[in-house]
């Protein structure tokens, strides 16, 4: 009776033997494979394209002067129809807007020449084009000077320059992600390689912000768009 005690002991004690055994290595294995999951690299990924702008806006600010408002206002309408007509050869009504004009009264600021000759009002207004037809826009403004012939003071306004646009980004988008995606890889790739592994999946993804800037200060209509992606790629034994 004895011996068959000590032999259900015996057995009870291999088969927990054996489980601790089983377990240390079930545990163990996945702790390999879970640190094997950990192996990643973050790289970053680069994606430029220079696209030409699809859409301008060009403020034509003029000037007029007149002694008393009411000849300020006729004087300044009649500026602005002399730009319109400029215009309407190759521009639609929808393309040209007129801005309301700003009045300054250099009585009030003092800003009379003591000779009495020049006029008080002065009033500057700024007809817009605005456009997708960039080659129009660009002759149009070498061909300005011909306003100044038919007596329209043409003002030169910091505050209301020439801008150009490119309004086309999502449909490169897509592919510029991809691109810099590609960058990424490559980038892992070479890490791998140099630490004797190579690159699995993605692990962990950011797209980073697009920028649209000039391709240089001298050609405006030109446009650089560049996005960086910061991509992490598990690394898998070679």
């Amino acid at each position: 009776m004895a011996n068959g005690h000590n032999g259900n002991l015996a057995a009870a004690g291999l088969l927990m033997a054996v489980g601790i055994a089983l377990g240390g290595y079930f545990v163990g294995h996945g702790l390999l494979e879970a640190r094997a999951s950990d192996r990643y690299v973050t790289v970053r990924g680069l994606a430029e394209r220079e696209v030409p702008a699809d859409l301008v806006v060009w403020p034509i600010t003029h000037s007029v002067t007149a002694e008393d408002l009411a000849t300020l206002q006729s004087r300044t309408d009649e500026s602005a129809s002399k730009i319109r007509t400029f215009l309407a050869d190759d521009f639609s009504g929808d393309e040209i807007s007129v801005s309301q004009a700003r009045i300054t009264d250099r009585q009030a600021q003092r800003a009379m020449d003591q000779t009495g000759r020049l006029e008080r009002y002065v009033a500057e207004s700024t007809v817009t084009v605005r456009s997708g037809r960039i080659d129009a826009v660009r002759a149009a403004m070498e061909r300005s000077g011909e306003l100044v012939g038919q007596g329209v003071a043409l003002v030169r306004n910091y505050d209301a320059s020439t801008e150009y646009f490119f309004t086309g980004l999502d449909e490169v988008k897509p592919e510029m992600i991809r691109e810099a995606t590609r960058d990424a890889r490559n980038a892992a790739e070479q890490f791998a390689e140099d630490s004797g592994a190579r690159v699995g999946g993605i692990r962990n993804a950011q797209q980073g912000y697009f920028s649209i800037r000039e391709r240089d200060r001298f050609s405006p209509e030109h446009k650089k768009i560049r996005v960086v992606t910061t991509v992490q790629f598990f690394l898998v034994d070679d």
